[in-house]
C-alpha cells in the first residue's frame, strides 16, 4: 500500500512543481482578462501537468522499487546460489512463456513479508522481485505461480496502462482543483485574489488527488484478477490457486501483525477497506480462479 501511496505522491508532488513552475513563467495563463476561464487553455495546460506528473513517476519505478526495498539485482552470469539461479530460471522461463522478448531484471529483497512485486517503464525494462519471506514460507509450486502472476503483470503492460489511467486522473485533478480555487477567489477582496487562488489550488489539488486515487486504487483491484488468470495460463491454475491459498494462510497467521506489503503489482495486499485497498480479497481471487 505505501508503494501505491507514494507513486500517488510523487504524481502530486510533481503536478504542484509543475504547476508552479508554469504559473511563475506565466505559462498557464488560462484566466482570461476579464477574470473568467479559458476552459480550453486549462484542459491543455491540466493534461500537460497531468500526464508528465505520471510518466516522471513511471520513468522513476524501477529505480525507486530497488532503493526502497533495497532490492539484489541477480544477473544470470554472476556466481548465485541453487536458490537465486532457480528464481532467475523461473522469471526467465516464465517470461519467454509469455512472449516477452526482453528478460525482465530479478531480484531478491530482504524482507519476512511473504510477497513480490513487478514494476518498471516498461515491457522491456521492467523488475521483478521476490522477497526472502516468499520463498522460505512457501513450496517451490507456490512460488512458481506468483512468480508467473508478477510476469503476467509485465506481459499485460500494466505499469504502462495504470500510468495512463493516472495521467487521465491527473488531469481532471488539475482542471477541477483550478476551477475551485477561482470560485473561492472571487469571494475574496481583489487583492487578496491572486494569493487566495494560489493557496486554494495547492489544497483542492491534494483534496481531489486524494479522491481520484480511488479510481487508481479501484483499477489496481480490477488488474489483480487478469494477473491471477494470466498465472494460471502460465504455471497452471492448481499452482496459482495453491499459491493463492498460501498466501491467504500466511495473511490469517499476520492479520494482527504491524507488517505491510509495500509494493506496486505485488501479489498480496493487507487487509483494510475495500476502496483503499490495492488488491481484492483472497478468497474472492480464489473462487474466480475455481469458477473459470
Amino acid at each position: 500500500m505505501k508503494r501505491i501511496l507514494l507513486f500517488i505522491l510523487t504524481n502530486l508532488l510533481v503536478m504542484i512543481t509543475i504547476g508552479i513552475i508554469l504559473s511563475v513563467f506565466g505559462v498557464s495563463s488560462y484566466l482570461n482578462e476579464s477574470g473568467g476561464i479559458d476552459f480550453g487553455s486549462l484542459l491543455v495546460f491540466s493534461a500537460i501537468v497531468g500526464f508528465t506528473g505520471a510518466f516522471i513517476s513511471l520513468a522513476m519505478s524501477r529505480w525507486m522499487a530497488k532503493m526502497m526495498m533495497k532490492v539484489q539485482v541477480l544477473k544470470p552470469e554472476d556466481n548465485l546460489s541453487y536458490g537465486e539461479r532457480q528464481v532467475v530460471d523461473m522469471v526467465h522461463r516464465l517470461s519467454r512463456a509469455a512472449g516477452l522478448t526482453h528478460m525482465p531484471e530479478v531480484g531478491i529483497y530482504e524482507s519476512n513479508e511473504v510477497n513480490a512485486f513487478a514494476t518498471g517503464p516498461s515491457k522491456k525494462r521492467s523488475l521483478v522481485a521476490v522477497s526472502s519471506g516468499l520463498l522460505h514460507e512457501l513450496d517451490e509450486n507456490a512460488v512458481e505461480a506468483i512468480i508467473a502472476h508478477e510476469v503476467a503483470h509485465v506481459a499485460n503492460g500494466d505499469m504502462v496502462t495504470m500510468t495512463l489511467l493516472q495521467g487521465v486522473v491527473n488531469t481532471f485533478v488539475v482542471f477541477l482543483s483550478r476551477i475551485a480555487a477561482w470560485a473561492v477567489s472571487r469571494l475574496v477582496k481583489e487583492e487578496l485574489a491572486g494569493l487566495v487562488h494560489f493557496i486554494a489550488v495547492i489544497v483542492f489539488q491534494i483534496a481531489f488527488s486524494i479522491l481520484g486515487s480511488l479510481v487508481v486504487l479501484a483499477y489496481s483491484r480490477h488488474r489483480e484478477f487478469h494477473a491471477d488468470a494470466g498465472g494460471a495460463h502460465l504455471a497452471g491454475r492448481d499452482k496459482m490457486i495453491h499459491a493463492l491459498r498460501g498466501l491467504k494462510a500466511y495473511q490469517d497467521r499476520m492479520q494482527d501483525s504491524q507488517q505491510t506489503a509495500i509494493s506496486t503489482l505485488q501479489i498480496s495486499g493487507k487487509k483494510r477497506s475495500a476502496l483503499f485497498s490495492t488488491h481484492p480479497d483472497l478468497e474472492e481471487r480464489i473462487r474466480r480462479l475455481q469458477a473459470g
